[in-house]
């Protein structure tokens, strides 16, 4: 019995099995038949990581989903060529099908202005010396001062993308412009919605700035090698933060503002939505094709409720702060065939719901890739 496989045309995993004897002429071929058959693939040998994603995105599932993890890598973050040679690393390590790639967290902070400098710990990020934004009055200065903490994070992925070559497709991290304003406050998170909702009119026109200078550095990052964009919103998108009507009416439209302007090649783009107690719903209104948090916060949905309520495929299923920081790698296996399971396997990103620590042993990480492999 031969498996025909052909994800992409309408979305959905479509098998043909040919048993022996049939006839041909009981195949009932028409029109759309004949269509169908001029795209299928005939996937005899193991598929590679962009095929295993493409069958993702467009709901369905190849020979496994595909299996992606990141992290910050501290010490490396701060010099590009030293931050693209441990993501090569650990990317041919792991055997990851995509790459989510890792900037420095506070190199949107530091393109806008503030300072910071590095921990010297491995474990540790980095230290504020200063923010950009220390009062209300500053937002009318928010400008992007220093291009060279974007442009850094363009080179190694740039890098890491020629490196692995286009059968791993490398992600690149883009803050959302709000995620970026609560960096320059001192990563404050009620004082920039506070004021974002008392003074919009000094607020909101910051964020168009920040927004326009982060839609460039998306296209140059998608010029450089990358397959699209990982959009984080950290922590805004929630009940915890403000109404879901202030949301759309106060931030959306910046988010839009950017996700609509992404070049026409970036063709793999997660929204993150970051946090507990999230407004969920608003996954579907963020272009993107796929949408990543964690399952494990509360106030989450799980992955299928997720994947019907977004219409999109979903990334995500692991724990990152247990099952795959604390393993053993047995509970890593069997959480990562329970994601397996709740989906079917279809439109699944088997991913962490967000960076896993770097205390997280190897061991554990390698186990995502044996369980999906099994």
């Amino acid at each position: 019995m031969v498996s025909l496989i052909h994800a992409p045309v309408d979305g959905q995993l479509q098998r043909l099995r040919l048993r022996r004897g049939a006839q041909a002429s009981r195949l009932s071929l028409n029109i759309h038949w004949v269509y169908w058959v001029h795209q299928v693939q005939l996937k005899l040998g193991r598929m590679d990581g962009r095929a295993r994603v493409e069958a993702a995105l467009a709901m369905g599932v190849g020979d496994r989903p595909p299996v992606g993890a990141w992290g910050h890598t501290y010490r490396e973050e701060w010099k590009p060529e030293d931050l693209a040679s441990v993501t090569i690393e650990r990317a041919q390590r792991f055997g990851w099908d995509f790459v989510k790639f890792q900037p420095r967290a506070t190199c949107f902070a530091e393109a806008f202005g503030s300072v910071y400098e590095p921990a010297g710990h491995r474990l540790k990020g980095p230290v504020l010396v200063s923010a950009a934004v220390p009062d209300l009055e500053s937002w009318h200065d928010v400008a992007l001062v220093n291009r060279k903490a974007l442009d850094d994070q363009v080179a190694a992925l740039g890098q890491v993308a020629r490196e692995l070559g286009s059968v791993v497709p490398v992600i690149q991290t883009v803050f959302s412009p709000l995620t970026v304003a609560g960096y320059l406050v001192g990563k404050s998170k009620s004082r920039v919605v506070r004021e974002l909702r008392k003074h919009p009119e000094l607020v909101g026109p910051a964020l168009t700035r920040i927004g326009d200078a982060l839609v460039d550095f998306a296209s140059r990052s998608v010029k450089a090698g990358a397959a699209g964009v990982f959009y984080a919103i950290s922590g805004y998108a929630s009940k915890d933060a403000m109404p879901e009507n202030v949301y759309r009416e106060l931030v959306l439209p910046h988010d839009l503002h950017l996700l609509q302007r992404l070049p026409a090649k970036a063709w793999f783009n997660a929204v993150h939505l970051c946090g507990s107690n999230l407004h969920f719903g608003l996954a579907r209104d963020l272009p993107a094709q796929a949408v990543s948090w964690s399952i494990h916060n509360q106030g989450t949905p799980w992955l299928a409720e997720g994947r019907t309520m977004s219409g999109r495929a979903v990334m995500g299923g692991m724990g990152q702060r247990a099952s795959l920081r604390y393993g053993p790698p047995g509970e890593v296996e069997a959480e990562a065939r329970r994601a397996i399971a709740a989906t079917e396997g279809r439109g699944l990103l088997l991913a962490p719901g967000c960076s896993v620590s770097p205390q997280t042993r190897d061991a554990n990480l390698a186990a995502m890739i044996s369980a999906v492999a099994a």
